[in-house]
Formats: C-alpha cells, structure tokens, sequence
C-alpha cells in the first residue's frame, strides 16, 4: 500500500504542465477573438474616415457657396484652389476673398475631392475607400 502512495504522489508532480493540445485550444481561442476585434476595429477606422471626408465636404461646399455669394457674383470658381488662392482669371479681382486658411486637403485615403460645377451647382464628391470615382463606396457630399 506504500508502495501505491508514493506512485500516486510521484504522478502528480509529474503532471504539473498542460497538454499540448490544451496549450493549442487556447492558443486558437486568443487567435479567433483577436481576430474578430481586429475586423471591429478596422470596421470603425473606415467608418471614421467616412466621416472625416463628409466633415470636410461639408466645409468645402460652404466655402463654395460663400464664393458663389462673396466673390462670384453667382458664379462658382472653376477649380476648389480659387478658395485658398485668387485666380488669374477672376474678373475683379479686387473682389476675391480668401476662403480657406490653407489649401484644400486631399481626402482622408490621400486622392482629391472631385468638384465639378454646373452653372449655379456643383458636384463634390470623393473616391472613397477604393480611391475611384464612380464606384459603390464614393461618398457624395
């Protein structure tokens, strides 16, 4: 009977560690919860330049209204640079007003704002996540 306690002690000391395979289970459990937060994450990252690029369109279209009230006597600039610096061709130019401090940021995916003007309209948009014009994920300001 000693004989057997002493086995019995002996095998628990022994058996301190995990199994491999528990090490595994555990290991791909972390792997696939990190996982899912990382796609969460970057979920809200373009969601957030989203809205930085709505943020900015929405400065962008009132200073282009400003102009067209301001400085274009109804008219839109042709391009959005005549909102930081005057024009060449301005036909007063003492009239120009400066409508933005700096000059027209690029988007936040690093391409520029598409700005097309119609008469009395405009079109502004950017390229969204894929940097393309014309696409499903263009966000229109």
């Amino acid at each position: 009977m000693r004989k057997t306690t002493r086995n019995i002690r002996r095998s628990r000391r022994v058996r301190q560690g995990f199994t491999l395979m528990e090490v595994l289970l555990v290991l791909i459990i972390i792997v696939v919860i990190a996982g899912l937060g990382i796609q969460q994450l970057m979920g809200s990252f373009q969601k957030s330049k989203i809205n930085a690029a709505k943020a900015t369109m929405g400065l962008l279209s009132n200073s282009l209204k400003r102009y067209q009230i301001d400085v274009g006597n109804g008219n839109l600039p042709a391009t959005l640079d005549a909102l930081h610096e005057q024009p060449a061709d301005l036909a007063n130019p003492g009239d120009w007003i400066q409508m933005l401090d700096k000059p027209v940021p690029m988007d936040p995916w690093g391409k520029p704002y598409e700005y097309k003007p119609n008469g009395t309209s405009f079109e502004l948009k950017s390229g969204g996540p894929d940097g393309q014009i014309g696409t499903q994920d263009d966000v229109v300001g």
